[in-house]
């Protein structure tokens, strides 16, 4: 079977211990930003999806993601933290859980 996606590091390992094999490519850098991308869209899906006795495994997948893109574009949490009290601050957050259900012109 052939999936062309990202995994993590140990999954090869993990494969062979069960008695399968696979094959693995390296990914250069612009190509491994793309796969992040694509992976952090398929573990919200994941999230979207998961009974709640999932929802932390799969919350912890999306943020093994998120470090990932950061370490890969050289940001820090403390850089995202900044800028998400800033949004929070002009823009508010969720806490009344508004659903906006049209605007008129």
């Amino acid at each position: 079977m052939q999936y062309h996606k990202l995994v993590r590091d140990r999954i090869p390992a993990i494969i062979a211990e069960s008695g399968r094999q696979c094959r693995t490519t390296v990914l250069n850098e612009p190509a491994f930003r793309a796969a992040l991308l694509a992976k952090l869209v398929e573990e919200a899906q994941e999230v979207q999806a998961a009974p709640p006795e999932e929802l932390l495994t799969e919350l912890a997948d999306i943020l093994e993601v998120f470090d990932a893109i950061l370490s890969s574009h050289g940001l820090t949490l403390a850089q995202v933290q900044t800028i998400q009290q800033q949004r929070h601050q002009t823009r508010g957050g969720f806490e009344s859980r508004l659903q906006l259900d049209w605007v008129g012109e």
